[in-house]
């Protein structure tokens, strides 16, 4: 078997899985936590660096909420078994990169591996991802290249795979669809937030031996998880967030 086959195989084995596997990488991060300090003694340190990280995850949001909200149905879905495309992305954020579902993965796993503050932890986190994901997008590409053909091979030799460059943007085709983001990207946030929320506590009850009761957390994670719920049950037992073509 080539190396191409091969890629291609793994790729579609990890694709399937893609929701599940990375979960592995808890235990370097929770590593990591069970040595952490306050940054020079300060917990005021501390706090300005974790709001900054909440935010770099945040952004990862951002990514796949304004990618999701401009894409038609039968892309960039949730499917587990087998890639799915039934048109071709080449607009909106499409057009400045190929992979802006995975490039919003990657953002929102960097915020949180970023916060115990170990250099490490992140090179290692963006190795996996960059071993991980590059098979998926691989084997993706390869079942593009292979149901879109020139059109295909046009759009990837002229945009970047995971880097964005601004300079290509060409306005999406479809218009922002909030309901269509609100049905797909629940889950996303709200892992997010219990993901930081998760951490905050265990840094307090490995450094301080207590867990506070802190306003900001606490509301945090009660609103994402009623918005979780919420819309989970909407998704489930009504119409309310479909889109027509969405």
């Amino acid at each position: 078997m080539g190396m191409r086959s091969e890629f291609v195989r793994q790729g579609n084995w990890l694709f399937r899985y893609r929701s599940y596997v990375p979960i592995v990488f808890l235990v370097p991060l929770i590593m990591a936590v069970m040595s952490m300090r306050w940054p020079f003694g300060s917990y005021q340190i501390h706090e300005y660096w974790e709001f900054s990280c909440l935010a770099v995850s945040f952004l990862g949001v951002g990514v796949r909420v304004f990618t999701v909200g401009h894409t038609p149905a039968g892309t960039s879905g949730r499917n587990t078994h087998a890639q799915v495309a039934e048109s071709l992305n080449t607009s909106g954020i499409y057009s400045m990169v190929r992979h802006p579902l995975y490039l919003g993965n990657y953002l929102m796993g960097l915020g949180a591996v970023l916060v115990p503050m170990e250099a490490w932890l992140p090179a290692l986190y963006t190795l996996a991802f960059w071993l991980y994901y590059e098979r998926i997008m691989f084997a993706e590409e390869d079942f593009l290249r292979n149901k879109f053909g020139e059109k295909f091979s046009a759009w990837v030799a002229a945009t970047p795979g995971f880097i964005p460059n601004p300079l290509l943007w060409r306005r999406p085709e479809l218009p922002f669809s909030l309901r269509n983001v609100l049905k797909r990207e629940y889950t996303g946030l709200a892992l997010v937030v219990v993901l930081h929320t998760g951490i905050e506590a265990l840094e307090h009850f490995v450094i301080e031996r207590n867990v506070p009761i802190e306003t900001f957390w606490v509301t945090l994670l009660a609103t994402t998880g009623v918005a979780y719920f919420v819309l989970r049950s909407l998704r489930r037992h009504s119409k309310v967030l479909q889109v027509e073509g969405r």
